[in-house]
């Protein structure tokens, strides 16, 4: 768990003056706006605010014009993994679990974790299915709560094998 993790992603130009609009992956704009600089130092943050829908503008010391904006166009803002919070017992973040093998309890290998989703209630973990069945669902949703979700670690999750079948 060394790699960056992304924190946010460049939708496009706004306005005229080299600012930008951002998706955000995060907690939203104050998650953010604690990072100075992005990408190995390649970018600077000099200003960011929320745009009111879900994402958010931000000024870049290296972006001044409409033009380098839109060079800049879906370019992933990612930090160090050390440059984060430390997670407390039971938190995750979703870059370390994208990716993963998935097996059950039962040890059957089901599949690799493909996203995570958050419709209000709580994560969703979404697992693409290994062999990909011929008939049926190609991937699966299971809830990231205590009794579907058994343990996590860098080399799999491990999911209650009755969460796996069709």
């Amino acid at each position: 768990m060394t790699k960056p993790v992304t924190l946010a992603a460049i939708a496009g130009a706004h306005g005229v003056a080299g600012e930008v609009r951002l998706k955000l992956f995060g907690e939203g704009v104050a998650g953010l706006s604690c990072y100075k600089t992005f990408n190995d130092g390649a970018l600077t943050l000099l200003k960011i605010r929320d745009d009111g829908k879900g994402g958010a503008v931000a000024r870049f010391a290296e972006c001044t014009s409409r033009a380098d904006a839109e060079r800049l166009r879906g370019t992933v803002l990612t930090v160090p993994r050390e440059a984060l919070p430390p997670l407390a017992e039971g938190e995750f973040y979703h870059a370390d679990l994208l990716g993963l093998p998935v097996v059950t309890d039962a040890g059957e290998a089901v599949g690799t974790v493909l996203a995570i989703e958050n419709f209000g209630a709580t994560d969703i973990i979404e697992i693409t299915r290994a062999p990909v069945p011929e008939k049926g669902p190609k991937t699966f949703m299971v809830p990231m709560i205590p009794a579907a979700v058994l343990e996590w670690d860098e080399q799999r999750l491990v999911i209650a094998a009755g969460f796996a079948e069709d």
